[in-house]
């Protein structure tokens, strides 16, 4: 399998995770889903298709794209398993983005720019 992220790659997303990431989360299949997750979330907060023009963007752009897909790519990984988070931890990540998604979903900018 290889990469499929346009933002970030499997090995940049792993090395914020560090070496307490979950076996299961922490492999390339896993971290393809996540950031284009993330990709997706970043596209549609900032009104703006990131994907589509990426290859056009200058080096700094695209290493802040990089930087913010890897990181919540990262959080992700991390959130997996419950050695490394409490289950209770994990409840509150999973619900902030969530609230967070249907903030994007609500706002009548973000959905013109989704359809």
């Amino acid at each position: 399998m290889a990469d499929t992220g346009i933002f970030a790659t499997t090995a940049e997303v792993q090395r914020k995770a560090g070496d307490g990431a979950n076996a299961t989360s922490n492999v390339e299949a896993y971290i393809n889903d996540f950031i284009t997750q993330a990709e997706s979330f970043i596209n549609v907060l900032t009104g703006k298709n990131w994907s589509d023009s990426y290859s056009t963007l200058n080096v700094d752009v695209k290493g802040i794209l990089k930087e913010a897909a890897s990181n919540l790519a990262a959080i992700y990984v991390l959130s997996y398993g419950t050695a490394s988070i409490t289950i209770e931890n994990r409840i509150n990540i999973l619900w902030q983005r969530f609230i967070q998604c249907i903030k994007l979903l609500r706002d009548q900018d973000s959905v013109k720019f989704i359809t």
